[in-house]
């Protein structure tokens, strides 16, 4: 029996569509006023099951943090590798939609995917995304990894709602279906 556990694409993006430089920096974010954690904590506390790509998880790890920042959430980390699952994280290797099968299968909340673009896509591709959140920066990059692929899906959005955080722009949607 499927439930009614959303999926949602929570990002931070530049204004011209990146999520990260070439380099997989995230500096150009952080160099911004922000307001407290610019909606995060009130976002992260409406989902039990987060969905990364290994670029991303390799990204967490390289920040030196105390703890992985994502304990007491089901996470799971997709990637090409036989890499065997830790305390923290089950990695991933099934097609998207069996996944979120899986994942909508059982109760809980919303199932965040937070990145990286390759996995975006392949969510996109696979009509598994039901809303969007997008906070835009106020910072043009010029290059680096896009926000969205260019690939095979046309998703019509509604506008659910916007918050501003000092020098950032929350975007809400929700995916349009028939």
């Amino acid at each position: 029996m499927k439930n009614n556990r959303k999926v949602v694409l929570f990002i931070a993006a530049s204004l011209d569509g990146y999520i990260a430089t070439k380099e997989d920096s995230l500096e150009w974010l952080y160099n911004i006023e922000g307001e407290g954690d610019n909606g995060l904590s009130k976002f992260y506390g409406t989902a039990d099951t987060i969905i990364m790509g290994k670029r991303t998880y390799d990204w967490l790890l390289d920040q030196e943090l105390e703890s992985f920042p994502y304990k007491g959430k089901e996470c799971y980390v997709y990637t090409r590798s036989d890499i065997p699952d830790n305390e923290d994280v089950r990695f991933a290797r099934d097609n998207v939609a069996e996944l979120i099968a899986e994942l909508q299968e059982k109760p809980g909340d919303k199932i965040w995917v937070m990145g990286g673009s390759e996995l975006i896509q392949q969510y996109l591709e696979e009509d598994l995304i039901d809303e969007i959140t997008v906070t835009v920066a106020p910072v043009i990059i010029g290059e680096g990894i896009p926000l969205f692929r260019e690939g095979k899906y046309h998703l019509d959005l509604e506008l659910t709602g916007t918050e501003t955080y000092n020098q950032f722009v929350e975007l809400n949607y929700k995916v349009k279906r028939s």
